[in-house]
């Protein structure tokens, strides 16, 4: 199974839940990431923040949801903007849910203030993948509506 975690920027939010999908993701699930306006360059907090956590951004880059690799079978916002984009055509009737979390990148304050924002959205998206994971995904595969449900409900994790 193949996730896309789409934000508008692909620099923060989305690499670090692709990066901490594929840490802690068995194998035959994988995760990628990509913005509708990829800003084109990984936030470095964001890359420091996960090699604090001995997880490596090695081979992520910023890239356009034009660019991806494979189809995905689950597509996950996660920033406003992303949410109310219309994905691309190609990837048709796509599995969609919406897992807001504020910006890191934008928060402006003393240096303890912006690493705090940083490690509550890391915190919120790991809670969330993790909660992904523990899923029946065999059995959600075979309930389209019911998977959207448990999708939809991760997406409150920590909000």
């Amino acid at each position: 199974m193949n996730v896309l975690f789409l934000c508008t920027g692909n620099s923060c939010r989305s690499l670090i839940s692709e990066a901490v999908f594929n840490h802690i993701a068995p194998e035959g699930l994988h995760a990628i990431s990509a913005g509708s306006q990829p800003i084109g360059k990984l936030n470095e907090k964001a890359v420091a923040l996960l090699a604090s956590k001995g997880i490596s951004t090695e081979a992520y880059y910023s890239k356009s949801w034009n660019d991806l690799p494979v189809t995905p079978d689950v597509v996950v916002t996660v920033c406003a903007s992303a949410a109310g984009d219309t994905c691309p055509v190609y990837l048709g009737p796509i599995l969609r849910t919406h897992w807001g979390v504020e910006d890191p990148g934008h928060v402006v304050g003393t240096e303890e203030e912006i690493n705090t924002a940083f490690e509550k959205a890391y915190a919120t998206l790991r809670a969330r993948i993790e909660a992904f994971l523990a899923l029946p995904l065999e059995e959600l595969k075979g309930d389209r509506e019911l998977f959207k449900a448990e999708l939809d409900r991760i997406g409150l994790i920590g909000a």
